[in-house]
């Protein structure tokens, strides 16, 4: 049995500019700023504002945190001599796998505008928008390398 090779293997996952370390020192350094805020008003004798400073706090931290589970989302991306295989987990969860015949497979960039465009694999009357959490030049460099990597592939296999 002929070795099947591997012509292209990306996995791809969100960027966070703010790792755990910084986003506690950014919550602690928050916290003590909105404490001392929220004192001076209660001590002006605007009792009600301290309550609303602790409260801006917590709104902070439970959307950072919804940002952060967001964050938990992986894609792979796997090109064989037989197939295209494009795999999405989600909390280390397989949330899903599509799998595509390479020889069919187009790889396009709709609307390829400077600030938004989706990367998409179709075939065969299949869409699949990958990348999503990808800026828009990462998107456009990934369609540019899966594509020579089909080229490549599809040559390969044609002169074997």
């Amino acid at each position: 049995m002929a070795e099947t090779r591997l012509w292209f293997d990306a996995v791809l996952y969100p960027h966070r500019s703010l790792g755990r370390r910084g986003f506690t020192i950014f919550m602690i350094v928050l916290g003590i700023v909105s404490f001392f805020m929220g004192l001076a008003f209660l001590l002006m004798g605007a009792w009600p504002v301290f309550g609303f400073f602790g409260l801006d706090v917590l709104a902070l931290y439970w959307a950072f945190r919804l940002n952060y589970r967001a964050a938990e989302v992986v894609e792979t991306i796997r090109l064989t001599d037989d197939e295209l295989v494009v795999g999405r987990t989600q909390r280390r969860r397989q949330v899903g796998e599509w799998k595509f015949q390479p020889y069919w497979v187009r790889v396009e960039v709709d609307s390829p505008g400077p600030h938004e465009n989706r990367l998409l694999l179709k075939s065969h009357g299949r869409t699949l928008a990958i990348g999503s959490f990808l800026t828009p030049e990462e998107r456009i460099d990934l369609a540019a390398a899966l594509r020579d990597a089909l080229r490549r592939q599809r040559a390969g296999l044609a002169s074997a």
